[in-house]
């Protein structure tokens, strides 16, 4: 039979679980939302430019194809593998940081200003390396690299200020129904509450 220390210790561990499935699966959502948003505003942006709205995700494709071809293997470039390189690599870096804040007791519950500037910071941090083979890959003269690299902080911004809300709502959502239904428990302690932003 199991005893109430046991029972604690497999509900916590539960608990851990659920909450880290809890932030990847948000964090994956807010990275393909933040992504198609952050593509819908690059897109304008280049229309309004006059230069083509594909522009970017042809870049993408070229420096993949490129950094395959290096490790000897064959890949197209062009639009469509960038498209695909876009859609790839954007769910899974929100899925990273939904798992990460979800395992970092300090990060949970924080206010929607903190989590929006967290997913700033590690968005536009992570993203460097990776920017960085473009204008070396594609041997881009310095204006092109540096209207690369600029270009790239803003949608990289809007990236992260969308998968901080997306985030933030997700993570909070069932910790305020949980504590609606526990509240009729008697003898439960208030740790579930939601801090204000």
């Amino acid at each position: 039979m199991e005893t109430p220390l046991q029972r604690v210790s497999r509900v916590k561990v539960q608990n851990h679980h659920a909450a880290l499935m809890r932030g990847m699966i948000w964090g994956l959502g807010g990275g393909l939302v933040a992504t198609l948003f952050m593509d819908i505003v690059l897109m304008a942006t280049l229309t309004a430019s006059g230069l083509p709205p594909t522009t970017c995700f042809s870049i993408v494709g070229d420096t993949a194809e490129r950094f395959f071809s290096v490790l000897g293997l064959a890949m197209a470039g062009g639009v469509l593998p960038g498209i695909a390189t876009h859609y790839l690599i954007g769910p899974l870096v929100g899925a990273v940081f939904g798992t990460a804040v979800a395992q970092i007791g300090a990060l949970r519950g924080c206010s929607l200003k903190r989590a929006i500037l967290l997913a700033v910071l590690y968005v536009e941090i992570l993203a460097q390396p990776i920017l960085a083979t473009t204008p070396i890959l594609l041997k881009m003269t310095a204006a092109e690299t540096l209207q690369w690299f600029g270009g790239s902080f803003v949608m990289h911004f809007i990236f992260g200020v969308v998968l901080g809300v997306v985030l933030s709502y997700g993570l909070r959502l069932p910790v305020t129904i949980n504590r609606r239904s526990f509240r009729t428990r008697p003898g439960l302690d208030d740790s579930l509450e939601v801090r204000n932003n």
